[in-house]
């Protein structure tokens, strides 16, 4: 590629923390390294309202090793963004000073910038209109409905945060090991109530959905039985919503420890799994869909789309 730049993005969730390191330039984006580790930032955030010092450390320690990476690897631009359990977190600048001390300083975004630059990464190289990108991290869920022209312009009508996350709802209400049916209902009822309003808002309806993030991205892997992981069948495959209720099911019905063991599955996020997939098939039932494709592409390459200034269009403000 010619009149390229490297750049290194990072993410920092409140369940995973992301690197990619790509070229941008007239072509397009060519991945260099896609690395992540699934550091649990948000242990005991929900409760406390507090990063706990062992989640700093771990996070810490994933940056400062995305860091060196990404200078191995020539990176001209390292930079990084901070999402819900930064955003909530009462001592996120004792977070942001440890950060520092690993090499970068990363901004902790608002949830309406989270959502948009979902979108911009989860549609890039898509035409197509009404289409719902919806990425589930761990404190928050987000929500974009826009469409994409041929010269690769975004309008998007709604970008909505929501304070709903695999880890959120985990904590707040799956306590048994496997959760009672209680304990799923109740789940259930509080993540509809949380995204109805969403959806009663729309002046238009979702046409198609694309699922970003290590929730759709593990389901998919599971409907795959991956092993080893393949990101390539990954991309792109459509996960059907009686096969996502079935998972559900499934995993909702193991105890830990199984669940650990299940195919496609990262063992790290089996704690977090069953309240990402009734997040997920809370929002295809409220799309009126049913299905959703998976992307490998999100919030990382959006990072770099914008700060390379590739892409054009509107994004909305967070409603």
């Amino acid at each position: 590629m010619s009149d390229t730049t490297r750049y290194a993005a990072i993410d920092i969730g409140t369940v995973t923390c992301r690197l990619l390191v790509a070229d941008v330039g007239p072509d397009g984006v060519r991945e260099l390294s896609r690395r992540s580790v699934i550091s649990h930032l948000g242990d005991g955030w929900t409760e406390t309202g507090l990063l706990s010092a062992e989640a700093i450390t771990r996070v810490s320690t994933a940056v400062a090793a995305f860091v060196a990476e990404a200078r191995d690897l020539g990176a001209t631009e390292i930079f990084g963004v901070a999402t819900s359990a930064s955003r909530d977190a009462g001592n996120a600048e004792e977070f942001l000073a440890e950060l520092e001390r690993a090499g970068m300083q990363p901004e902790i975004i608002p949830g309406s910038t989270e959502a948009q630059l979902s979108f911009l990464g989860a549609t890039y190289g898509r035409i197509g209109e009404d289409i719902l990108v919806v990425d589930i991290g761990g404190g928050s869920t987000e929500l974009v409905l826009g469409s994409i022209d041929e010269e690769g312009a975004i309008d998007t009508e709604s970008a909505r945060s929501i304070d709903i996350g695999s880890k959120r709802v985990t904590e707040l209400f799956l306590h048994g090991d496997p959760p009672a049916r209680h304990e799923i209902d109740a789940a259930t009822a509080y993540i509809t109530d949380e995204l109805r309003p969403y959806f009663d808002g729309l002046r238009t309806r979702p046409r198609e959905m694309v699922a970003v993030a290590g929730t759709a991205t593990s389901l998919a892997a599971i409907d795959l039985a991956l092993d080893p992981y393949d990101p390539d069948r990954v991309h792109g495959y459509c996960l059907g919503a009686h096969a996502l209720a079935d998972m559900r099911e499934m995993l909702a019905a193991m105890p830990l420890e199984r669940r650990r063991g299940v195919i496609g599955l990262e063992p790290a996020r089996a704690g977090v799994i069953v309240a990402g997939a009734l997040i997920l098939e809370t929002v295809l039932a409220l799309a009126g869909l049913d299905s959703t494709l998976v992307s490998e592409q999100d919030i990382l390459y959006g990072m770099v789309l914008d700060r390379a200034g590739i892409a054009g269009g509107t994004l909305a403000e967070d409603q």
